[in-house]
């Protein structure tokens, strides 16, 4: 059995007491008390949510910032 690791993004902001954590690339969420708690739920869910669809293809995305 070959296991392929995926690199995923989690985008982490906080809102109001929690960290809400996003992976953009899957479209899971999922959050926590502090920005570690919101990362291992989000891998967490991740998982789970892959495990019932999987990925058929995966192109990384692109991260950049952008001034107002």
């Amino acid at each position: 059995m070959i296991i392929h690791m995926l690199t995923l993004t989690a985008v982490i902001h906080k809102e109001d007491d929690a960290f809400i954590a996003e992976c953009p690339e899957v479209g899971t969420a999922s959050q926590g008390k502090t920005i570690e708690e919101a990362a291992k739920n989000l891998k967490e869910a991740t998982e789970l949510y892959l495990e019932e669809f999987p990925l058929k293809s995966m192109e990384r995305s692109f991260i950049t910032t952008f001034e107002l």
